[in-house]
């Protein structure tokens, strides 16, 4: 599967030990399927004056040896699961997860039941309008030294792309 995560600099060698902590799947190594979210996303380095770059991952099809959990649709599993993980309270239990990402409207829906503002059912109503955009999170450094391989990067620029490497 091709990937790709968006980052001021190329990353030939990524790790799971330089994420933030609190994300929605935990800390670990994030990734798109989608090149124009990876894009969309490196546009905020830019407007940081930092350089900016999608680099292009491919990440094996065989991950038998891998936990792999893949949420489907915004639904309650799915709201537990990130409500927990951005409490620091995620369990270590997969090696991967894969799942729609908290956006910026999908993130208010969730604020809002997570200050206690928003029934959970309210919350869900809400999600179940919304489609998931990507993300793959790869939570196991050993995984992600075997399984995921770095292809090449393409440096974002305010009118376009062109390669960084």
């Amino acid at each position: 599967m091709k990937l790709y995560h968006a980052s001021s600099l190329v990353i030939e060698h990524p790790d799971v030990y330089h994420s933030r902590e609190y994300l929605d799947f935990g800390k670990g190594f994030y990734l798109t399927s989608m090149y124009s979210q990876a894009e969309k996303y490196a546009q905020r380095f830019l407007l940081r004056g930092k350089r900016a770059s999608v680099n292009e991952y491919w990440l094996d099809d065989d991950l038998t040896d891998c936990r792999v959990k893949a949420f489907a649709r915004y639904d309650e599993e799915w709201l537990d699961y990130v409500g927990k993980c951005r409490k620091g309270m995620c369990e270590a239990a997969y090696d991967i997860v894969e799942g729609g990402i908290a956006n910026d409207k999908v993130f208010n829906t969730i604020d809002l039941y997570f200050s206690g503002t928003m029934s959970k059912d309210d919350a869900l109503g809400r999600l179940a309008f919304e489609h998931p955009n990507h993300q793959l999170c790869i939570l196991n450094q050993n995984v992600l030294g075997r399984h995921l391989h770095f292809v090449d990067a393409k440096e974002v620029k305010l009118g376009g792309v062109e390669d960084a490497g």
